[in-house]
């Protein structure tokens, strides 16, 4: 089985923060953890405060995604957002992979 992980620790959210699925909005210093697989060809994106020791689904994951290589510009994608903050969720697939 293939597979693909990308961890980016101390990632700063922007003002607003971010959307999890379980928690509240999550601002302040964050890790971004994105997985995926090619058995079912989904990326899977958590985020936690940083050196916590509970990750939260990102809202709006999981997400189709074709490749390793797709999942790697799906979890700049999010970096890019988390940054923004906003109330940041995942963002829209074909968007983060250059096909909007």
């Amino acid at each position: 089985m293939t597979w693909a992980s990308w961890t980016t620790q101390g990632v700063y959210a922007g003002r607003g923060g971010v959307r999890t699925d379980g928690a509240p909005v999550l601002t302040g210093q964050l890790d971004v953890h994105t997985t995926w697989t090619e058995a079912d060809g989904m990326a899977h994106v958590a985020v936690q405060h940083s050196g916590g020791a509970e990750w939260f689904t990102l809202t709006g994951s999981p997400v189709p995604c074709p490749s390793a290589e797709a999942s790697r510009t799906l979890h700049d994608a999010v970096l890019r957002a988390v940054r923004a903050g906003n109330a940041a969720t995942l963002p829209h697939p074909d968007a983060s992979m250059g096909n909007a």
